[in-house]
């Protein structure tokens, strides 16, 4: 049984448990739990990848003379920075994994 989905946003799995945390069986939320750890484990190498493409988009804004390049640019940044964001939120679930807990 798979309690993981690929969020392609964030580039991660996520949680996709469709019952309350206690109707799984201790070896099913330990499963869960290693499992989810393991991914947590990785969102700030996956940060770390997202800042790296931000700071080339920054750098070629700095030079970007086209004001519609740069918007859009900025907008790419923006959304960069938003997937961040939510990669943080996710990294500090800790092992309270949530069940049906929105992604998208």
């Amino acid at each position: 049984m798979n309690f993981f989905i690929y969020d392609e946003r964030l580039g991660i799995n996520l949680p996709d448990l469709d019952q309350d945390w206690d109707d799984y069986s201790i070896e099913q939320q330990r499963a869960i739990v290693f499992q989810w750890e393991r991914i947590r484990g990785s969102i700030p190498t996956r940060i770390f990848e997202i800042e790296q493409v931000i700071n080339v988009k920054q750098a070629c804004l700095n030079t970007e003379e086209n004001f519609l390049l740069s918007c859009r640019l900025n907008s790419e940044i923006a959304e960069l920075a938003s997937v961040i964001n939510d990669l943080q939120i996710w990294y500090r679930v800790g092992q309270d994994v949530t069940p049906n807990r929105q992604h998208g």
